[in-house]
Parts: C-alpha cells; sequence; structure tokens
C-alpha cells in the first residue's frame, strides 16, 4: 500500500513538471527599463542644464569643498588650537554640514520630482509595450526581477522591454 503511495506522488511530481516546463515563464524590471530609455536620459540631461539645478549641485560642491578646506587647516593647527579656537572651527564645521544637508535635500527633491515626471509620461509606454512582447513571446508567468532569486539572461525581458520604448518615443 505504501508503494502505491509513493508511485502516486512521483507520478504527481513528474506531471506538475511537465507542466512547469509547458510554461513560459520571464522576468522583467519595468523601473529599469522605463529609466533605460533614451527618453528618461534626455529628461535626466536637460534637468541638469537647467539653471535651478545646475546652481544646486554647484552650491553643493563649493560647500563640500569649504569642508575640506576647513578641515586641512583644522588638522593643520591642531597641536596649537587653544579650546575656543577648537570650538569656532567645530562650530563653522556644523554651519556647513547643516548647508550641505539643506543643498542635498533641495537636489533628492528635485531628482525625485523628475524621477515623478518620468514615470507618469513613460509608464503607459511601458504597460503598452510589456503586453506586447507577452504576446509575441507567449509567456504564461512574468515576474518582477526583484521576486526572482536567480533567471537565466534569456528570460529577463528588461532590455527588450527598453528597445521597444525607445521605439514608440521617438
Amino acid at each position: 500500500m505504501c508503494s502505491v503511495k509513493r508511485l502516486l506522488l512521483v507520478l504527481a511530481c513528474v506531471m506538475s513538471f511537465g507542466a512547469l516546463a509547458e510554461e513560459n515563464i520571464a522576468v522583467i524590471d519595468v523601473a529599469r527599463a522605463i529609466f533605460s530609455t533614451e527618453l528618461a536620459k534626455q529628461r535626466q540631461e536637460e534637468m541638469q542644464s537647467e539653471s535651478q539645478f545646475s546652481s544646486l549641485q554647484a552650491k553643493y560642491d563649493s560647500v563640500g569643498a569649504d569642508m575640506q578646506a576647513l578641515q586641512k587647516e583644522v588638522e593643520g593647527k591642531a597641536l596649537t588650537l587653544s579650546q575656543e579656537q577648537a570650538g569656532e572651527y567645530k562650530k563653522k564645521m556644523e554651519y556647513l554640514r547643516a548647508d550641505m544637508e539643506l543643498v542635498s535635500r533641495k537636489l533628492q527633491a528635485e531628482i525625485k520630482e523628475l524621477q515623478n515626471r518620468i514615470m507618469q509620461e513613460l509608464q503607459p509606454k511601458a504597460m503598452e509595450s510589456l503586453k506586447e512582447l507577452v504576446e509575441e513571446g507567449k509567456i504564461t508567468l512574468l515576474l518582477q526581477r526583484e521576486a526572482v532569486i536567480s533567471a537565466s539572461p534569456e528570460k529577463d525581458l528588461t532590455g527588450k522591454l527598453v528597445d521597444r520604448m525607445n521605439k514608440k518615443t521617438k
């Protein structure tokens, strides 16, 4: 009786593996595809050339350079500084750090806004292109790349999605 159960279990496993073999499974990283398109890259370049963003980036670089210069100055004078002088340098460094954090938050907000605009602009094209790829490839199971531990490169549709979206957005 026990061998009959084992035989049935083995048959069930073999049949389920056969069903899986008939499945056409693929993986996709839609966000990476969207941000890899030529249009997304163009939008990023446009933002970087805008005066507001470039002035923020220049301010960030300037404050960073000021911090490095102040740190070198402190290191060079470390042995001869009084407590009062050391306190002044510490205060200057804290002000610079606060300036850098503020500018960094502004830059991050600009980047986040751009990412949202790109997603809103390109997501409909991505979904349309993805639907076409699924139909053409007779994909029966499509998984997000982040949810997959391992997949062979030919199962990843991300590159094909980028190519198709580039054609649709020209």
